[in-house]
């Protein structure tokens, strides 16, 4: 064994494959050694190390277990262990050490906590390469992203108005993992390119569709996927830029004299037009009231960015950890059986929130906004108080009250009363409408429409026959209006 460096862990880059872009003190270094740790065997630069290189590899490691978290765990110890030997050890990693390489960062933490010294040989990175490849600049906006991580989420973690660089599309498995993902945002014929061995003699780029990319034979560890931007204006990011620009100096007169205040009403009139929509079941609506909807949220969350109140990120971090908070049987250990154990759990968090909040005076219905329309607060009240166990045992118990209340109307002896018993008539049917696994406000905006359509049906037909309809007998419109039924109005 030669002469120990200085160094007793030395990490090095053996860079994107060709052994021509081994940087020269890495072919110096590995002339003076005699021993060497891979933490894979499989890349090309390997085939023309020194002979006479002794040469380990922990790709049985990576055989030997499902988690590559517990792989990255062994190498680290098993690096750890053999720098701690007379002669050190090094260790060698394909592209640069610190560019999409799990295991260098951890060895060199816990070899400071050993009090072992490292020494890191730079090595060129697969993005030079792959950007020649693909003839692009990285800068200003190349998102890079892990194809391992992305394979495993719901929705890709970087903005579609960026470019984007998917590194460790090894197999075609990972390659429909995060076809799957990116579907959540880009379409199946979003042009993609798949860079397979970029800076070798083997390099090759192929353009496809996204839905295309686990078809490929030529995957493997040396691939790459490029994604072209989905358009400028597809971000979160890219619409607050927008909304700020409106306020800023050179903006919109308008929407910089706007404050919190004056958008209440705005605020209101989109979420009507949002409920609408949702209504007629019209998507094509939907998609334009939300971004409507959309526009009044982010105009509050300027506007408090520029008086230095809260910011976006404010407003996103809160909401994130309150729905992982209230989700502990989603993000935590906590079992529930149902919809039903969801939100009696949920109840029990809030209370818990309310407490923690210096709100203990405050009770389960203090948290239903006073200005929802009644029909709507009526039924949130009971699905609040039903959650700890306040309610009936069956459906006959609502049904039976709606008859009590009913004879109470009938009976009731003064104008005075008789608000109060329709009052409590509309409560009980509510209820009745809660068991029923309906939205009271819903069913009732979808009645106000039939009646509408029917009602304008008579009219029409009362123009068609020349008739007024002051001057019409009920039996008459009643007519028209069973015509308008049978019509599916």
């Amino acid at each position: 064994m030669k002469e120990k460096t200085h160094a007793d862990i030395t990490i090095l880059g053996l860079g994107p494959g060709d052994p021509n872009q081994l940087t020269l003190e890495a072919s110096r270094w590995l002339e003076q050694i005699d021993e060497i740790f891979l933490r894979t065997s499989q890349h090309p630069v390997v085939a023309a190390l020194p002979p006479a290189l002794k040469i380990h590899s922990f790709d049985a490691v990576y055989e030997q277990s499902d988690r590559f978290e517990e792989v990255y765990e062994r190498i680290t110890q098993a690096v750890i262990k053999h720098g701690k030997r007379p002669q050190g050890v090094t260790y060698a990693v394909p592209g640069h050490p610190f560019v999409a390489e799990a295991t260098c960062s951890e060895i060199i933490r816990c070899a400071r906590q050993e009090g072992l010294s490292v020494r890191v040989i730079d090595g060129l990175s697969f993005l030079e390469p792959v950007c020649r490849a693909l003839e692009i600049d990285p800068f200003p906006q190349l998102c890079l992203v892990d194809a391992l991580e992305l394979g495993a989420s719901h929705h890709p973690s970087f903005p579609p108005s960026s470019p984007a660089l998917v590194a460790q599309i090894y197999s075609r498995r990972v390659a429909a993992e995060v076809k799957l993902t990116l579907n959540a945002v880009y379409p199946d014929e979003h042009p993609v390119r798949l860079v397979h061995a970029a800076g070798t003699l083997e390099q090759l780029v192929e353009d496809m569709p996204l839905y295309e990319i686990d078809r490929s034979d030529r995957v493997g560890l040396l691939s790459v996927l490029y994604i072209p931007p989905l358009g400028r204006d597809t971000s979160f990011e890219a619409f607050q830029e927008l909304v700020a620009h409106l306020r800023a100096e050179d903006g919109c007169p308008w929407d910089r004299k706007q404050t919190h205040l004056s958008l209440r009403q705005h605020l209101l009139e989109e979420t009507y037009e949002t409920l609408a929509a949702l209504d007629a079941e019209d998507y094509q609506a939907m998609a334009e009231e939300f971004g409507d909807l959309l526009l009044q949220i982010v105009l509050h969350a300027q506007i408090a960015s520029e008086e230095g109140t809260f910011t976006m990120a404010d407003i996103l971090r809160g909401i994130h950890q309150k729905i992982v908070r209230r989700h502990p049987h989603v993000f935590g250990d906590i079992r529930v059986s149902g919809v039903s154990g969801v939100l009696a759990n949920w109840e029990k968090l809030k209370a818990k929130e309310r407490e923690e909040n210096g709100e203990k005076g405050k009770g389960l219905l203090d948290g239903v906004p006073r200005a929802l329309p009644a029909l709507s607060q009526a039924q949130e009240y009971q699905e609040r108080a039903a959650r700890v166990g306040f309610d009936w045992k069956d459906i006959h118990g609502p049904l039976d009250k709606i008859r009590e209340e009913m004879e109470e109307l009938q009976t009731a002896a003064s104008e005075a009363e008789r608000f109060s018993e329709i009052g409590d008539l509309l409560f009980a049917l509510t209820n009745v409408i809660r068991w029923y696994g309906v939205d009271a406000e819903s069913a009732l905006r979808a009645a106000n429409q039939r009646f509408y359509k029917r009602f304008s049906y008579i009219e029409k037909r009362a123009e068609e026959e020349g008739c007024t309809l002051s001057n019409m007998t009920l039996e008459e419109m009643d007519r028209w209006w069973d015509e308008a039924k049978t019509r599916g109005l």
